[in-house]
């Protein structure tokens, strides 16, 4: 905590003196106080004028703050806004999100104000509340059995890297957030799940976790249906159309493999 504080502090030092921008503001651990010293920092940089459509003029601000070794934008995270940047002495993690004021009302939570001339911060976060996207649970029946039938013929042709990531998928985009909705926490994929499951979904997360086998995938897919399967039953609102016939044919398919791979592993 001593090191982030500090690299606040210095953000705060360098900024107010920069008649552009309008307010600091910090995200993720920082808001409820569990900065630890393996945290990252989710900045919130809030200029007059948007910095963002120029990587440079990124770079540019981002220097300020520290010594900066390295520094990217954050397209594969959806995010063009975000320069993901690493500095040194001391080395620290530090996302920074370039906003204008009139960007800031839409965000999915409510960061701390560290730094904000004439309350102009405050004032427009207190327009709207934080909107978490919610899970779209519709979305994930379209397409869980597809996905299960492209894994099974990934383990039938002996892809079983791409049937490894496949799996990693489901458990980050599906089986997790599923499980944080049914212990009524925000759908946040894998974020501080060993903390925040208790010990039967983590036992039940922890066995989808496959090794580089044909059993042990097979294994583990058979967990992220059955698991699948139980927590559609307990979290899917009314109204959600259950793909039975794609179900009912995907799962007949991944049968067909299991049997295969039980074969020849006789």
């Amino acid at each position: 905590m001593i090191i982030h504080q500090q690299f606040v502090n210095q953000a705060i030092e360098t900024i107010s003196t920069d008649q552009s921008v309008v307010g600091l503001a910090i995200g993720g651990s920082w808001i409820h106080g569990e900065i630890d010293r393996f945290s990252d920092l989710d900045l919130v940089l809030i200029t007059n004028k948007s910095v963002s459509d120029h990587h440079e003029n990124m770079l540019v601000y981002a220097r300020k703050l520290g010594n900066l070794l390295n520094a990217f934008t954050g397209e594969h995270v959806g995010e063009k806004r975000l320069l993901i940047c690493l500095y040194n002495d001391p080395l620290l993690h530090v996302d920074i999100k370039f906003v204008t004021l009139e960007e800031l009302p839409v965000r999915v939570e409510n960061p701390v104000v560290v730094f904000e001339r004439e309350g102009k911060v405050s004032n427009k976060l207190s327009e709207n509340q934080a909107i978490w996207p919610p899970l779209d649970c519709q979305w994930i029946e379209d397409r869980f059995w597809t996905w299960i039938h492209y894994i099974s013929l990934k383990i039938g042709r002996g892809e079983y890297f791409e049937a490894l990531d496949a799996v990693t998928f489901l458990r980050a985009k599906v089986i997790s957030p599923l499980m944080q909705i049914k212990n009524h926490q925000l759908p946040r994929g894998l974020r501080k799940v060993e903390q925040t499951f208790a010990g039967e979904d983590l036992r039940k997360l922890i066995v989808t976790v496959p090794a580089y086998n044909a059993q042990s995938i097979i294994g583990a897919v058979e967990t992220t249906i059955q698991v699948y399967q139980e927590l559609r039953h307990v979290v899917f609102p009314e109204g959600i159309k259950l793909r039975s016939e794609t179900e009912q044919k995907c799962l007949a398919y991944f049968y067909e493999i299991r049997e295969l791979v039980n074969q020849e592993g006789q």
